[in-house]
Parts: C-alpha cells; sequence; structure tokens
C-alpha cells in the first residue's frame, strides 16, 4: 500500500504546472519587489501539521530505537520531550504533498509558511512542486521546544545557530524560498528580554546569507499584544542597519467575523512609517461567531483599510474621511491554517485528513477563504526605487512593558567551543540521547555546587535586559555545563568523587592535568566577536572507532573531528554533540504552532 501511495504522490508531482525559475523578491525599503519591478505582496495559507500526543510507551520505544540516533538525526525534531508531541516535517512528505497541491491551487495562493523542517530529510519532490506552482515557501528556523531561542532563558548559541544553519544550506538550492524566520512568538508582553538574541540572529543569519548569495529574506513572526509592546518589538527588530530584520510578521486576530473595515485603523498608523517590510505572519480569528469565517478583511488587506474615496451628491459636496490603503504599510498575510489546529477549543484547520490521509475534505471556511483570495488584484504601487521610511531608532529600555538591552551578543564560535571542549578536566558524559532537560537541571546543581566553593556561573552566563553575556554564552549548552563541572572538580582539587554528578559526568583523561578551566576559556575565547559565520560543521558517520579518552570525554581524530564517549556511532566538528540543543528552561518560543 505505501508503495502504491509513494509511486501515486510522484505521477502526481510530475503533473505539476511546469515553469520557468520563480523570480526572486527582495526588499526595498518597506515594500517586497520581484525581479521585474513589481511590488510582491505574499498570500498565502499556514501549512504545517500541529503535533500529535504520543502514548508513553511510543515515545518510549523511539527513545530505545533512536539510540544512538542515526547520523544526522536529532531526536528532538521527532518528538518535543516536553509535550511529547510528534512532529511532522511536512515538506519532506511528497505523498502529501502531492495530495495537497491541487487544493493548495484552488485558493489562489502564492505562499506557504512552514514552521519547521528537519535538515537530514529530502525535500526536493515538495520544495520542486510547490515552485511549479508558483508558491514561494516562508520556512521558520526553529524546531519544537529546543531548537529555538527561550523566551524567558534566551542564549545565542552554537548548537542553535548551527541548527540554522542546517536548514538553510538544505533549503537554499530551491528557487521559492521567499524567508527564514528566526523566531516565532518568541518575545511575550511580559518578556522581552529574548530581543537582543533575535536580532543578533538575524544579524548572523543575513551575513550568512549574504556569503552564499542568497536572496532570501530574514524574517520574524511576532505575537500580537498591547500597542506599547509590539510598536518596540517591531522598532527593536528593524532599527539596526548591520542587524535589521528584512521582514516583520505579525500573528494577527483583531478581526472576529464581519468586522467594521476601521478595524485595522490603528495598526495602519502605528506602521505607516515603519522601515522594513511588515505582513500578517498568521491571520484569521476562530475565537467569535457566526461561523464559518467570511475572512472579510482580505479585500481590506489588499486594497484599503476605511473606505474608498465617497463623494456623497450633497450641499457642499460632503467628503467622508479617507484613510490611506493598507497596501501602502503591509505586504500582505498568510491565512491560518491548512491543517487541523486547535487552539481554546476552536479548530482552525481548512482541510482535514482522511484516516489513511490520502486525501482532504475542506470545510466552508475554505471555500470563504478561495472566493476571497482569488478575487484579490495586487496594486502596483509604489514603485520600486520610491522613497520610503528609514529605518526605526532603536527603544531604550522602559520596564516592565519593554525590558532589553541594545547590546547584542556575539556570534557562536563552533572553533572557539570546541577548542574549549576538548581541554576541559571533566565532561558532561550523556546518559541517553533524550537529554535536553537533564543539562538544564544539571547546570542548576553545578552553579549551585561552585558558588558553595567560592566561584561562578559569570562565564556562561547571558542577560539580555543588562546586556551582558559570558564569554562561554555562546557555546552549546552541554559545554557549558562541562565548564561549570570542570570547575566544580578543580575547586575541590581534583578528586574524583567532584566529577561524578550522579554519573552524568567523567574525567577526561586527555585533558593537561595543570590547565584549569577558567585558563583553557582565556585561551580559546580571548574575545567573541561579531563575524560571518561559515558552513556548519558536518556529521559524518564514526565506522565503530572508540574515544581514546578512557573517561568518555572528548576528544580529537586524525580528521579535526572529536569524538564523545556518551554518543557512541557519531563523529561531529570540534566540541559538537549531535541532537545536543538544549534549551536551558522549559518556557519555549517558536512552537510549531501559534495559540490564537
Amino acid at each position: 500500500m505505501l508503495q502504491l501511495l509513494a509511486l501515486a504522490a510522484a505521477a502526481l508531482l510530475a503533473l505539476a504546472p511546469t515553469a520557468g525559475a520563480l523570480p526572486k523578491v527582495s526588499r526595498v525599503g518597506k515594500y517586497l519587489y520581484t525581479e521585474d519591478g513589481n511590488r510582491f505582496f505574499i498570500k498565502g495559507i499556514a501549512y504545517q501539521t500541529q503535533g500529535r500526543k504520543l502514548p508513553t510507551q511510543l515515545k518510549h520505544n523511539l527513545i530505545v530505537f533512536y539510540s544512538p540516533p542515526p547520523v544526522g538525526l536529532n531526536l528532538s525534531f521527532i518528538f518535543d520531550t516536553s509535550h511529547d508531541f510528534l512532529v511532522v516535517d511536512n515538506l519532506a512528505d511528497s505523498a502529501a504533498c502531492a495530495r495537497d497541491l491541487p487544493t493548495l491551487q484552488k485558493l489562489g495562493i502564492n505562499a506557504i509558511r512552514a514552521y519547521s523542517a528537519n535538515s537530514s530529510l529530502n525535500h526536493d519532490e515538495c520544495m520542486q512542486a510547490l515552485s511549479s506552482a508558483g508558491i514561494y515557501v516562508i520556512l521558520d528556523l526553529t524546531l519544537p521546544l529546543n531548537g529555538s531561542i527561550d523566551t524567558t532563558l534566551p542564549a545565542w548559541s552554537t548548537n542553535t545557530l548551527d541548527q540554522y544553519l542546517r536548514t538553510i544550506d538544505a533549503f537554499e538550492k530551491y528557487d521559492n524560498v521567499l524567508a527564514y524566520n528566526v523566531g516565532n512568538e518568541v518575545m511575550t508582553p511580559t518578556a522581552t528580554q529574548a530581543a537582543p538574541f533575535l536580532v543578533a540572529a538575524a544579524r548572523d543569519i543575513r551575513a550568512y546569507l549574504n556569503s552564499i548569495s542568497s536572496s532570501a529574506l530574514v524574517g520574524y513572526a511576532a505575537i500580537d499584544g498591547p500597542a506599547s509592546f509590539v510598536d518596540n518589538e517591531a522598532d527593536f527588530l528593524a532599527c539596526s542597519e548591520s542587524a535589521s530584520i528584512d521582514i516583520f510578521g505579525l500573528n494577527n486576530y483583531e478581526w472576529c467575523g464581519n468586522e467594521p473595515n476601521t478595524t485595522f485603523d490603528s495598526l495602519n498608523s502605528r506602521f505607516a512609517n515603519y522601515g522594513v517590510a511588515a505582513y500578517f505572519s498568521e491571520f484569521g480569528s476562530e475565537n467569535c461567531n457566526p461561523n464559518p469565517r467570511l475572512w472579510t478583511e482580505i479585500p481590506v488587506m489588499f486594497r484599503y483599510s476605511l473606505h474608498s474615496t465617497v463623494l456623497v451628491p450633497a450641499i457642499n459636496l460632503v467628503h467622508f474621511p479617507l484613510s490611506e490603503p493598507m497596501t501602502n504599510v503591509w505586504s500582505g498575510g498568510v491565512a491560518f491554517s491548512y491543517f487541523t489546529d486547535m487552539s481554546k477549543g476552536h479548530d482552525f484547520g481548512m482541510a482535514a485528513l482522511s484516516p489513511d490521509n490520502s486525501s482532504v475534505t475542506t470545510n466552508a471556511d475554505f471555500d470563504n477563504l478561495a472566493a476571497k483570495f482569488n478575487a484579490v488584484t495586487f496594486v502596483n504601487s509604489p514603485a520600486k526605487g520610491a522613497s520610503t521610511p528609514s529605518l526605526p531608532s532603536c527603544p531604550s529600555p522602559s520596564p516592565p512593558g519593554w525590558n532589553a538591552s541594545n547590546t547584542l551578543p556575539a556570534t557562536p564560535n563552533d572553533a572557539a567551543c570546541g577548542c574549549l571542549a576538548n581541554e576541559l578536566s571533566c565532561v558532561f558524559t550523556p546518559p541517553s540521547p533524550d537529554y535536553m532537560v537533564l543539562v538544564g537541571q544539571l547546570i542548576g546543581i553545578a552553579c549551585g555546587l561552585v558558588a558553595q566553593a567560592g566561584g561562578t556561573c559569570d562565564d556562561i552566563s547571558s542577560n539580555g535586559v543588562t546586556g551582558t553575556y559570558g564569554r562561554l554564552a555562546m557555546c552549546d549548552p552541554t559545554i557549558k555545563l562541562s565548564y561549570v563541572m570542570s570547575q566544580y572538580y578543580e575547586l575541590n582539587h581534583r578528586v574524583n568523587a567532584a566529577c561524578s554528578f550522579s554519573g552524568n559526568a567523567t574525567i577526561n583523561a586527555s585533558a593537561k592535568p595543570s590547565l584549569l578551566a577558567a585558563a583553557a576559556a582565556s585561551s580559546c575565547i580571548p574575545s567573541p566577536a561579531i563575524f560571518t559565520p561559515s558552513a556548519p560543521p558536518v556529521l559524518v558517520p564514526d565506522a565503530g572507532k572508540k574515544s581514546n579518552s578512557t573517561s568518555g570525554g572528548p576528544t580529537a581524530d586524525n580528521s579535526g573531528h572529536s569524538t564523545n564517549g556518551g554518543m557512541s556511532g557519531i563523529v561531529v566538528s570540534r566540541g559538537l554533540l549531535v541532537g545536543v540543543t538544549a534549551a536551558l528552561g522549559c518556557v519555549v518560543g517558536g512552537m510549531i504552532w501559534t495559540l490564537a
């Protein structure tokens, strides 16, 4: 049966309309333009299957089956360890793409937004079919839970940077990647400390895209909220010439049902002079009656904000108040959502899957959206090169509404962090592939012990409110943990029991006995800097070779890579552990679905 479905998928994709390469889209000031100089508007839909709850036994079986994980597979992509949701990479499912493409085309869309992708999988058939249908892709670089910048304990570190770059490298061969998002709803009205880390991510991703001659845009998708929060958030992300995003997305659900045409007026006036492109990265509220959704916001979004000029045939020819068209402010939007997506008791989905996933049934929401989208006619003004507002000024910290420093963290440096990893005396030994939460717990324990012994964890800490970043703040969480473990081990005169941590750490026999962790950090990471990242380390198989360290710590092989006794069968670039994308907390931005 599976073979028949695969053959059917290949046949349907082969029948997709063929066309030349999609024109590149660039940002010029606050607008998007195609290569021929025409305005570009995003007319899209969210295309991501919501995570499915895993039975406990199945989750356990997955952990056992993938221990150790195959080369290049980040186990965290398979499931979210805190919430046990199975994550689906829709763009790697050629059968699903063949099934959905005709339905997507009925909507008259020119873009989809995908919320996560596994860089180790092949996406050729789906991406090429979408391209042939004239559909661009806005792709979030994040992975659920432990593959994004955290809301309350943010970091911009080597593991996250490398994950983002691997995704870019996997997708850059396609002509229909419109933008990469560095985060989704990471900042909230009560937690803005992640702002400097998100801008640093945008800065480094933009530098990397420039270095590989990519035309893809760099974006962020923001949660809606109080005007003061949204405006500061938008300005902060766009205020630096060297680190600005290209496109600001707002997940906005204020239009609910058959609203008056004035609904967006306040929002429009606030963004009228915004210096980069902006769009609705999600829209389409389900939290109102009557159902189904009418999508009456679409004619307003793509044509006007209040109403067209109205001339009343009365005494003195009275004119109603006018307002600028929304197309002077926004560059379209993404309707939410193609697949079933439950939030607050409502299903935002428009295409229900059959029990065997071979077909979809659309609902009235879909029909109404198709009617509105297909009736849209894009305006083509202002002309490319027309004067647009300059970048905004960076907002000053004004707690509690906005509390973020304008000082950004450095670019994560794999080589420097890997250098340190090989020199540490006591190293974290992963007990299993599923150890993300454990890392955070052990860092808390180890830092407490170090403090009692007279040391500090300043070198691994980072603070987006004060703008202070330790020199190891950019390193993989497991390297930070090993650094703190080494400090404790050394403060306790290197007695074996001080490098145990309940069996989660081992002594690195290859480390120099006279070299302290702090001195190794000063030698390997003398001064964190801002630079253009290079291609991420390549994950290669280890052909069964054993580590030279009897302790299981990281050691270099003759190819310039290192092995780690805790992850047998895998060789990675120095200091980098396979599948390690541990967040240091449990509150997360960038989940694969939005609570609308």
